[in-house]
This record gives structure tokens, C-alpha cells and sequence, in this order.
């Protein structure tokens, strides 16, 4: 069997590492094996080991990694914690891959102990695009350290190839949180209502605003994002990622949702129940990459703020606005439009359909071995500049 290490650091990517993660456990020829690291083991943000372990899964490894701060000079330490520890149980596992997720910062701390110590990395949802944020240059290393390429678009195929990537090595596989809605079961109202407190509905707003982790002020559009939301109705704010500005923004939503009575804060959702409440609001506000590449699936509407995902594939289910208060307020009712809405009839989400996890297990079953995976290949420069097979 091959040996699949599996690194998760926080909600955000666990969500996405949900069902490939179950099909590997199905699947004969594939032995994963997982570690809990970072916010998971955060009181601060809801200790979700818990909601990984109430799914079903069983950790195999945890690492105690996250600086409690609220500053990018904490972020740069956890990535050094998180290496030391991390070279001290891949060195004793010695999986035969490392598969990794997305874009965070924490990431780089596994591939960078793998490169050294001779694991292939596998990588989900490499050549997507998000500048506003140190996140787009993570996800660029993290598919130059990789030997395996899970792409969420066919846009994002050609890029990781651009990059000078074997095209044997990529595969559009579509994003793996999208098959919490094709394979698993939303919850019903009754259950809905008692885990959120309240029975979300068209006039619903759900608010996901996070830290702009480029800016030398990385909340300074929360601000914005908060205005415009005083006039709106019933609201359910989402808790940020663990990042720098990340404490204050939370602090800040406190008091805002400490003002009203039809105003909710979630420290964590998880993914059943978030897409339970998608399915039932009126609007997605905020700059998630949720909004870019999940809502389309249900025809939410999705304002994007800001600069945080400036690049990425948009959905036409997508209005973006800058992060001034009017122009969101603007952004969300046409988004809340009648003929906006219409609009969306027969949309596709360029994101995939939902059947992610199966393609990444198998293709992790039929990969080659270690020796090959490693051996990656300098292409040759054609005409037009780009390096080609």
C-alpha cells in the first residue's frame, strides 16, 4: 500500500481535504495517514481537532504550532515551529507522499522539510490566482516544490504547465470542497435552526472577511466591510483565518454583532452546516475565496471585496466591489436583484462537479514511484516563451 501523509493546519483547508481524505481511506491500494496541526489545536479558534474527529476521521499525528499573536512576525514564527516539529515526524514516518493543500502560509513549512527530505508533494489547487495576498505567492512555491498537481480549473492547469510543469503531472480534478454538495447530505431546517440559533432565510446575509495578509494594514478594508453591513438584516459572520490582523478583526466583529440582536458570529461551521447555510441565504458578502469558488454551485450571489482575490476565475454570480462602503452597499443590491438573480439560471460552477475526492485518490494510487516523481524534467523553451512537452 502507499503511505499518503495528509496535512491539515486549519478549518479552511480541512474542508477541502474532507473527501479526498474519505476516498483515500476507501481505496485499497492507498494507506493515509493524518496530521493535525496549527489552529486545529487553538482554543482561540474552537479547537476544531474535535469537529475533524467528529467526522469520522482519526488523527494519526498532531502538531502544536501556532503562535498566539495577532502579527506577521508571529506568522513567520509558527512556519519555524512548524518545521522543526514537522522534520521530526516525517523523518520517522517517511510517507511515500505529501499531499498538501492550497495556499497558507504554514504550508511552507511541510513542503519545505519534504524537499529536504526526499518526499514527493502532492498539491491540491495549485495555479489559481489570489493577489492580493501572500497566499498567491505560497501557491506558486508550493507548485514548484510539487510533483503531483491537483487543479481546481483548466485555466489554472495551464498555469501550473507555464510554469514549466510536465503536463503528466497535472490534473484538473476540479476543488474538492464542492463534493461536500454533491456527495454528502445538507442538514434539515430543524437541525439547521438549533445549530445556528436561528432559521436562515433569502433576506440572510453571510459575512466572510478576512485579513488582506499584503497590506502593511492587513484589516484596513474590514472597515469598509462592517459599514456597509449596518444596514442589513439578519447576518451570519464567519470567524477569519488564524492571520496576522486576525485578532483584532475578530474583536471588532464582536462588538459590531454585540449591537444587534439579528447578528450572529460562527467560530466554526463545519462544512455540512456551512454549505446548509449557503443554501438558504440571500447573499455572500466579504473577500473568501468561498464566494469565488463554492457559491456559484447553489446560484448564490457572491460580492467580492477588495483586492484579496483579485485574479482568480470568476463565476458570473460574482459582483466585485472595492472595499468603500456605498459601492458594497451597491454591489449587494443588484446582487439581491430581481433580474440579477434571473440572470443566473443554467450558470456552471468552473470549479467542477463535485467529484474531486475520488479522481485524487485514484490518481495517488496510479502515480509512479518515489524515484520518477522526484526526477522532475526541465522543459525546453518553444517560440512563444513558454516551456512545453
Amino acid at each position: 500500500m502507499k503511505r499518503v501523509a495528509v496535512l491539515t493546519s486549519s478549518r479552511a483547508d480541512f474542508g477541502h481535504l474532507h473527501w479526498p481524505l474519505r476516498r483515500m481511506l476507501d481505496h485499497p491500494a492507498l494507506d493515509p495517514r493524518l496530521i493535525v496541526a496549527g489552529a486545529h489545536l487553538s482554543a482561540e479558534f474552537g479547537v476544531t481537532l474535535g469537529e475533524i474527529e467528529n467526522a469520522g476521521f482519526r488523527p494519526d499525528e498532531t502538531i502544536e504550532c501556532l503562535i498566539s499573536s495577532d502579527s506577521d512576525i508571529g506568522m513567520a514564527k509558527t512556519i519555524g515551529i512548524a518545521t522543526l516539529s514537522l522534520a521530526d515526524l516525517l523523518g520517522k514516518m517517511r510517507p511515500d507522499i505529501l499531499l498538501l493543500i492550497a495556499d497558507r502560509y504554514e504550508m511552507l513549512a511541510p513542503a519545505s522539510v519534504a524537499l529536504a527530505l526526499r518526499i514527493p508533494v502532492a498539491h491540491i489547487e495549485g495555479g489559481e490566482i489570489s493577489e492580493g495576498a501572500i497566499d498567491d505567492a505560497v501557491r506558486n512555491a508550493l507548485t514548484k516544490m510539487a510533483h503531483l498537481h491537483f487543479t481546481p480549473t483548466e485555466d489554472a492547469s495551464r498555469r501550473v504547465m507555464a510554469m514549466g510543469e510536465e503536463s503528466w503531472r497535472v490534473h484538473r480534478v476540479g476543488a474538492p470542497s464542492l463534493d461536500h454538495l454533491i456527495q454528502g447530505t445538507l442538514p434539515d431546517e430543524a437541525e439547521l435552526a438549533d445549530v445556528l440559533g436561528f432559521l436562515p432565510d433569502k433576506h440572510t446575509c453571510v459575512a466572510a472577511i478576512h485579513p488582506v495578509t499584503l497590506q502593511d494594514d492587513p484589516t484596513a478594508d474590514a472597515e469598509a466591510m462592517i459599514a456597509a453591513l449596518e444596514e442589513v438584516g439578519q447576518i451570519a459572520f464567519c470567524f477569519p483565518n488564524a492571520d496576522a490582523g486576525s485578532r483584532w478583526l475578530i474583536r471588532r466583529v464582536r462588538e459590531f454583532c454585540a449591537s444587534r440582536r439579528d447578528t450572529h458570529l460562527y467560530i466554526n461551521l463545519e462544512p455540512r452546516l456551512y454549505w446548509g447555510l449557503l443554501s438558504r441565504a440571500g447573499v455572500l458578502v466579504g473577500n473568501s475565496s468561498s464566494g469565488i469558488m463554492e457559491t456559484a454551485s447553489i446560484k448564490l450571489p457572491a460580492v467580492n471585496v477588495g483586492e484579496r482575490q483579485r485574479g482568480r476565475t470568476r463565476p458570473r454570480n460574482v459582483i466585485d466591489a472595492p472595499a468603500e462602503a456605498s459601492a458594497i452597499r451597491r454591489a449587494m443590491e443588484h446582487a439581491r436583484s430581481p433580474d440579477f438573480q434571473r440572470s443566473l439560471e443554467g450558470i456552471e460552477n468552473p470549479y467542477g462537479d463535485g467529484k474531486a475526492g475520488e479522481r485524487i485518490a485514484q490518481i495517488l494510487a496510479e502515480a509512479p514511484g518515489h524515484d520518477v516523481l522526484l526526477r522532475k524534467r526541465a522543459l525546453p523553451l518553444s517560440g512563444d516563451g513558454f516551456a512545453h512537452d
